[in-house]
């Protein structure tokens, strides 16, 4: 009797949300942050993304995140650790001011959310590079939350944290002779430590330097980035996951694309029996320095994202679980401390299919996994279009997606998985006018 109440209220619950975020997002403005912006047509922001500005994960010290993000500013101790920064920024900061192109997928609306057309939330940190360059800083790290609208599976989520860092040199004699110095002292540390990397030239043809870069300069700064960064590495995983004597930690460098950097490169570990990718860095854009104010210098930056190095060393299998409140999750961890954490429950899953032909609104997987999440929260678990087709006849296009209901703290009976998909069905109808097949 007790579970069927709890039940019972627990499913009006999820439709009291959902109907509160159905109306929410029909306001005139949107509310963020104790401000209001006001909404037009450009805006695809939720109430499901809205209830998570400004949570700050990272900011607390016995979260996986907090932990992590105190590790990484412990490594780089002399380089001033800013956080604090406003979510919300024009799209000529987030993207403009980082050299992105006009045609970049990033910017499209499928892809980042929109405030109104002048303001958005940050894809990225980096939207602040300029910002930070601009007051002076010549070795420093920013950490944020940031936004990107993306598919629902165990290792996405719209919302998530990166950590940035970046070191300015002069382009002059006595920026050569710091990069020099440093350069030895990192060499020779990393000599004696148990690491074994697999490098790539630092500037190729098809990774080139910058014209305006002296080519000794340019070759000295990729070399400190990464030594740097291999340092980094040995602080976040030597001597974890089986690593030891007899095995030691790898490394390995790979060519990559950036807009806001060149020469670019991607780091991956080999970890726990296979490799995977860790963050992308590279030699500042001039023009990033240029817009700052910051002349006859150069620069390296780096970023990173907190939730998925967490996941690897605390082997958090669903990133959902980051946003968890539940005792059984938060107790497993304190400050300054990286555990293993140990799975409390496993809940089954409950799976329900929706099959829908398209209107002439068109809908794109970005756009269902937003009004998903935006009706059910963090009670999916992942989202799989599993069909796709064009009637030969009519020319009618039709969709069907297979909903995973699988809460990470309790089991959801039939009864509210499927109240739930009811309303994501309603939803669905309402905001794109697809017909339900």
């Amino acid at each position: 009797m007790t579970a069927t109440i709890c039940r019972t209220r627990l499913s009006r619950h999820v439709l009291c949300t959902v109907r509160l975020r159905r109306c929410y997002s029909s306001a005139a403005s949107v509310s963020l942050l104790g401000k209001e912006y006001p909404r037009d047509s450009t805006t695809n922001i939720t109430s499901a993304i809205i209830d998570k500005v400004g949570r700050n994960l990272y900011m607390n010290p016995s979260h996986p995140l907090g932990i992590l993000h105190a590790l990484i500013s412990s490594h780089f101790r002399d380089f001033n650790s800013m956080t604090g920064f406003s979510p919300v920024v024009t799209p000529a900061r987030n993207f403009d001011d980082l050299g992105f192109p006009a045609d970049h997928p990033g910017r499209a609306a499928t892809d980042s959310y929109y405030i109104n057309r002048d303001l958005m939330l940050r894809t990225h940190t980096s939207a602040h590079e300029v910002e930070v360059f601009a007051r002076g800083e010549r070795k420093w790290l920013l950490s944020a939350d940031v936004y990107r609208r993306d598919e629902i599976d165990a290792s996405h989520y719209p919302v998530f944290h990166q950590m940035e860092g970046a070191r300015v040199f002069s382009a002059d004699a006595n920026g050569k002779a710091e990069l020099e110095e440093d350069n030895a002292r990192l060499s020779h540390h990393l000599e004696r430590s148990n690491i074994v990397i697999e490098d790539v030239p630092h500037i190729t043809a098809s990774n080139p330097r910058q014209e305006m870069h002296d080519p000794v300069l340019a070759e000295l700064v990729a070399h400190n980035l990464k030594l740097s960064l291999n340092s980094l590495m040995l602080t976040l995983f030597g001597g974890r996951g089986g690593v030891g004597e007899s095995d030691p930690l790898r490394v390995r460098w790979i060519e990559a694309y950036f807009p806001f950097t060149t020469p670019s490169y991607e780091v991956e570990v080999f970890f726990r029996g296979k490799w995977l990718e860790i963050l992308g860095c590279g030699v500042v854009q001039q023009q990033t320095l240029d817009r700052a104010d910051v002349p006859d210098s150069i620069s390296w930056a780096f970023g990173l994202g907190l939730e998925r190095i967490a996941m690897i060393l605390f082997s958090i299998p669903d990133i959902r679980l980051f946003w968890s409140q539940d005792p059984r999750f938060s107790s497993q961890f304190s400050a300054g401390q990286i555990t293993t954490f140990k799975p409390y429950s496993k809940y089954p899953a409950c799976y329900k299919d929706v099959s829908f032909w398209l209107s002439d609104v068109g809908l794109h997987d970005n756009d269902f996994c937003d009004l998903v999440r935006d009706t059910a929260g963090d009670l999916v678990q992942d989202v799989v279009l599993i069909d796709s087709f064009t009637h030969p006849k009519t020319n009618r296009s039709s969709k069907c997606y297979r909903i995973n209901y699988c809460s990470m703290d309790r089991s959801l009976s039939n009864e509210e998985a499927n109240a739930v998909h009811a309303q994501v069905i309603s939803n669905l109808k309402d905001k794109f006018g697809v017909e339900i097949r």
